[in-house]
């Protein structure tokens, strides 16, 4: 069982066991059920944690959503109607007018203990920077991995018709971690590029692994992000694909050795 597997079969577990302590896996994504609708359509999103993207597996509680929010034409308005589904958190967005939506969902920090053996393996799986690998093999006994991680989970739905001029869907909405496109999400085809760039903090984030996976597949591409925190992914196949990316380092906090941020995107592409 490879890093990645190892700490989502521990975390779906604890949502079994412990649903007071129920975490996101590590590849946590909101899924809506069509990336292009008519106006004032009421668009239906998962929230959902697994293994197998993009097959729902294990959602959230309610009550850790912070906020849930969608931006469109320009405005922010919150998604209030959530509800737990048999394998996901389900959203219900109004798409009242025309125009390219962003979705997203806020989480509340969640604790993960590893075992020393595990954590090596989970370091190669999220493509981790050498320094950090080198912070671990440096880490006095008793090495322990706490890991305090946010979840940022992300996605797009083009509401068709006449839409006024709005580039807001290029804009950050305050994340962490963000992954920013800079081309339209919603009109990818098979075999095209698709320029991002990458935030920490508001700010560039150079030398960040992303990692494009499209459905039924489990390892993805993964590329780095130049000085300016930019790439450029393409697209091989028709379907649906997920961005993902984390950002792990050390913490100063007293219940936690590490503190980590996950980012994920979610996009159709279409055939030619």
């Amino acid at each position: 069982m490879t890093g990645k597997k190892i700490i989502i079969a521990m975390l779906l577990s604890s949502w079994s066991a412990a649903l007071a302590t129920s975490a996101a896996a590590h590849d946590t994504w909101l899924l809506p059920d069509r990336f292009e609708v008519a106006p004032k359509t009421l668009v239906t999103l998962d929230l959902t944690s697994g293994m197998a993207f993009p097959a729902l597996e294990t959602g959230p509680k309610r009550e850790r959503v912070e906020t849930a929010r969608c931006r469109l034409a320009g405005r922010i308005f919150e998604i209030e109607d959530i509800s737990a589904g048999p394998k996901s958190l389900v959203f219900k967005a109004p798409l009242p007018e025309a125009g390219l939506a962003t979705l997203w969902v806020k989480l509340p920090p969640k604790s993960i203990e590893l075992k020393p053996a595990e954590v090596q393996e989970y370091l190669d799986e999220i493509d981790a920077p050498a320094s950090l690998k080198k912070e671990w093999a440096e880490m006095k006994e008793p090495r322990r991995w706490r890991e305090l991680y946010t979840k940022h989970p992300k996605t797009f739905v083009r509401v068709a018709g006449e839409a006024p001029a709005d580039r807001s869907w290029t804009e950050p909405v305050g994340m962490a971690l963000e992954i920013v496109p800079e081309k339209d999400p919603t009109m990818l085809r098979e075999g095209d590029d698709f320029p991002v760039r990458i935030l920490k903090n508001g700010a560039p984030f150079p030398s960040f692994s992303l990692n494009a996976v499209a459905a039924g597949e489990t390892k993805g591409e993964t590329r780095k992000t130049d000085s300016a925190g930019r790439m450029v992914l393409r697209f091989n196949k028709a379907g649906r694909w997920l961005l993902r990316g984390t950002d792990v380092r050390k913490s100063a906090r007293s219940d936690a050795d590490w503190e980590s941020d996950f980012a994920t995107l979610t996009l159709e592409v279409k055939q030619k």
